[in-house]
């Protein structure tokens, strides 16, 4: 049985983004594991503009160079975390137009949260959710919350506290675990039982 193989997302391409940081600190502790397949995805690699496909990505007619690149390497991937700021008590343009290019590649797929911000970033993450309800996500309860009072010195170096460790741990667990629920659920026609009317 191959492994499953789970995107670490950057969220953010804003110069001098403190998500680059976070995201290579989530991706050395998920290289200690030995239940998935890690890679760091990074958004700004992509150079993906305002979302320009003439088809609703629901239809899967991919007509731009940069939408099948970013098709081809998130359809890759059987699960992902996601590394995002709190901007304005949501998430960031580049990450919610990154989602927005896509449908199919993100179907029947699980999602953990890696968040930061004043109020470590716990507004951006509800947001998140709910985008990522619409493309059929399964999301986990467990996510890392970083401060940038406590976290991060002088707001911009990044120094987390070694409690969240476990934090990250604990939803790479949920998400591996939701993977293979999802991953096999998905391929499985179920069919209710005839429903019968009392009369």
């Amino acid at each position: 049985m191959k492994a499953l193989s789970i995107a670490i997302i950057i969220g953010s391409t804003r110069p001098g983004r403190n998500g680059e940081a976070v995201a290579k600190w989530v991706y050395e502790i998920a290289q200690r594991r030995t239940d998935a397949e890690f890679e760091l995805v990074d958004i700004k690699d992509f150079d993906l503009p305002l979302l320009d496909e003439p088809m609703p990505p629901i239809m899967g007619q991919y007509a731009k160079p940069h939408t099948k690149a970013w098709a081809a390497k998130i359809g890759s991937f059987d699960g992902y975390v996601f590394v995002t700021p709190e901007y304005n008590h949501g998430i960031p343009g580049a990450l919610k137009n990154a989602v927005d290019f896509l449908f199919r590649e993100w179907n029947d797929k699980a999602a953990g949260f890696v968040s930061y911000g004043g109020a470590g970033g716990a507004r951006a993450v509800e947001q998140l959710r709910l985008v990522l309800a619409e493309v059929q996500m399964a999301t986990v309860r467990n996510q890392v919350l970083l401060s940038m009072f406590t976290d991060f010195e002088n707001f911009s170096v990044f120094k987390p506290d070694a409690h969240h460790e476990k934090s990250v741990n604990a939803t790479f667990d949920q998400v591996i675990a939701w993977g293979w629920r999802v991953e096999g659920a998905a391929g499985e026609l179920i069919i209710e039982p005839e429903k019968k009317l009392i009369t």
